[in-house]
């Protein structure tokens, strides 16, 4: 009976035991009243709730009720919806006759599932966010409901190159991580290492970094697994809801999205897909700003799901973690020629004179160019017209722009350290002016890509929409590699090689990179179509300086409040750059080995500010500064 006793307890039933005597003569008679506790979440974004308060569960929803489920509890005198995150035994300082209970459940199918509660808490944690922001992201845009379950198709048999990976999400066997480096043929790639779960009612799940590529994707798969795979890339909030409902109760299904899938509770899970995980799409931009590489590792350790990596170039995270790397044979990129503009004329065009001829010469053979320039956005660099060598801050070592003061440190930058000019250009041009340029060279038949002519000007945005091309010239190179941030050339190296993808590699058709540094360690890398040499040193490069994955960076920015003060105490400790000021903003960034204690302070102080009406912003692990 002890054993019993315990077991209901563990399930979350309080009990509850009367004895009432009448008498010598008469047995003593028990009654036992049973009652269900739950821990829940209030959904509001406030660090002070995160433990969650215990709610008396009535026996008509007892059933009903588990880890996951969507209610409504009563709260500061209204009713709100909550998440449940446990079921509680009995216990000395808990009361249930003093409980409130759950007024209501508001969804038949629990938003995520138990085992998922170990990755979302550290999730909160290591982001520093409330947990009910976190926990609102598994579930769906509307509230879901059960749907008869989907036709299924039988599912074809096919190989991939790491089949030992298919064979361990079919069997379930411990989490394993696998980065896939290819140049070409993702969507065969994928479809052959997940078809062996999926025959298995095993469900996996496919993350690409934009809607676009997601659905280009999901068409392409449906050609051999049909109405298993869920596009929800770019889907109305009912379908959304739709595909959320049918993936949480019924297993074998290919669920292929943007990041928000990275949250769902899939039954059957076996498998999670990243497609480039080190893109920008890869990473919140808001609070939480949650990484998909950190938290579907931490998933699949937790759930016991295989990970599979794909893309051309790794990241150094990946390096870093020593994740298992499988080089599938073929070339990642076209062949890539180095344009030398060190030695150019100041004020010169946009274009080299070798550039301009590959272009024409390319359109007389009748073939497609794209001429590739930075977007707005990224941190710009800048080079001195006399002596045409790239500006660097003399204190922390960016390349800062044309401006007197270096925007990461503030440091005064002055006259090239070169020659003593102090004349100094933007490195790279916008769209309309490298359209109007070349216009003087191949008239009408140049635009920007969404134009459709054979002769297209595109930044990194435009990549996903770019047809097969003959020739592809970037502009400035530079002006991608030089950024201010720690990840610049990394980053750089992977826009770079997406450029140099787009490129037929056929005979003949080849890529120009137009550079004042053409010894730079990330040109070396796309020349020789090896991208693990520049990787390497990357990381001994990040290890030195403890900067991410050898350590950790948090920027926090604060916007209602003039004092500068308000962080005393929060992030001693760490290395820490500021307070610097923003239009109406203070910002801190703080570094270390390990910034788990100042979260832990720090998550008191956010929500102290945020009480106050501040706007606070905690990136953690940021792209850039």
């Amino acid at each position: 009976e002890d054993g019993g006793l315990r077991s209901l307890r563990a399930a979350g039933v309080s009990l509850g035991i009367d004895r009432t005597g009448r008498g010598a003569s008469q047995s003593s008679r028990f009654s036992l009243t049973l009652t269900t506790v739950a821990r829940v979440v209030p959904d509001i974004p406030t660090f002070a709730v995160d433990d969650g308060f215990a709610y008396r569960v009535p026996s008509a929803l007892a059933d009903r009720v588990t880890v996951g489920s969507l209610v409504r509890v009563p709260l500061a005198g209204r009713r709100v919806r909550g998440y449940v995150i446990g079921m509680e035994g009995d216990s000395g300082d808990l009361d249930p006759r003093k409980l409130k209970d759950v007024r209501s459940v508001s969804s038949p199918i629990p938003v995520f599932a138990e085992a998922m509660l170990p990755s979302l808490e550290w999730a909160a944690w290591y982001y520093v966010a409330p947990l009910a922001k976190v926990l609102a992201k598994t579930g769906p845009p509307n509230l879901p409901k059960r749907l008869p379950p989907l036709e299924l198709p039988s599912v074809p048999r096919c190989d991939g190159p790491v089949p030992e990976v298919a064979e361990a999400a079919t069997a379930g066997g411990p989490s394993r991580t696998v980065q896939v480096v290819v140049g070409t043929g993702w969507a065969e790639l994928i479809r052959g290492t997940i078809a062996a779960p999926v025959r298995a009612e095993k469900s996996v799940l496919v993350v690409a970094p934009s809607a676009v590529e997601a659905s280009r994707l999901a068409s392409r798969l449906v050609a051999d697994f049909g109405s298993r795979v869920l596009d929800v890339a770019e889907q109305d909030p009912a379908s959304v809801t739709s595909a959320w409902s049918h993936a949480a109760t019924q297993g074998g299904l290919v669920v292929v999205g943007t990041m928000r899938v990275i949250w769902w509770p899939v039954m059957n899970l076996s498998m999670l897909v990243l497609v480039e995980d080190g893109r920008r799409g890869m990473k919140e931009r808001q609070t939480p700003t949650v990484a998909v590489r950190a938290l579907a590792r931490v998933r699949a350790v937790a759930e016991r799901l295989q990970l599979v990596l794909v893309g051309r170039v790794p990241t150094v995270q990946s390096l870093h973690e020593g994740t298992e790397v499988i080089r599938v044979p073929g070339r990642l990129w076209a062949p890539v020629e180095i344009v030398d503009r060190s030695e150019d004329p100041p004020g010169g065009g946009v274009l080299t004179a070798r550039a301009r001829v590959a272009i024409a010469s390319t359109r007389r053979r009748g073939g497609r160019v794209l001429v590739f320039t930075h977007r707005r956005g990224y941190a710009p660099a800048a080079r001195c017209v006399g002596c045409r060598r790239l500006r660097k801050c003399p204190e922390c070592g960016s390349r800062p722009d044309h401006r007197d003061t270096c925007p990461r440190c503030e440091a005064v930058v002055g006259a090239c350290r070169s020659c003593g000019g102090s004349r100094f250009e933007p490195l790279g041009a916008g769209v309309g002016r490298i359209v109007e340029e070349l216009h003087g060279l191949v008239g009408e038949e140049v635009g920007e890509v969404a134009a459709g002519r054979p002769v297209m000007v595109g930044t990194e945005r435009d990549l996903i929409t770019v047809p097969p091309v003959d020739l592809a010239v970037v502009v400035d190179a530079d002006g991608l590699v030089r950024g201010t941030n720690y990840r610049a050339t990394e980053d750089a190296l992977s826009v770079l090689a997406r450029v140099a993808a787009t490129v037929h590699q056929r005979g003949g058709r080849w890529v120009m990179l137009q550079t004042a540094d053409r010894r730079h360690p990330v040109y070396a890398a796309l020349r020789r179509a090896d991208p693990f040499p520049f990787l390497e040193d990357e990381l001994v490069a990040r290890r030195r300086f403890s900067l991410p994955p050898c350590g950790e960076v948090m920027v926090v920015e604060v916007e209602g409040t003039d004092d500068p003060s308000i962080m005393d105490g929060v992030i001693e400790g760490a290395t820490v750059y500021g307070p610097s000021r923003e239009a109406a903003r203070i910002r801190w960034i703080v570094q270390d080995h390990d910034l788990w204690g100042v979260k832990e302070r720090l998550r008191v102080t956010v929500g102290r500010l945020r009480d106050q009406g501040c706007k606070v912003r905690v990136d953690v692990d940021p792209r850039e500064f």
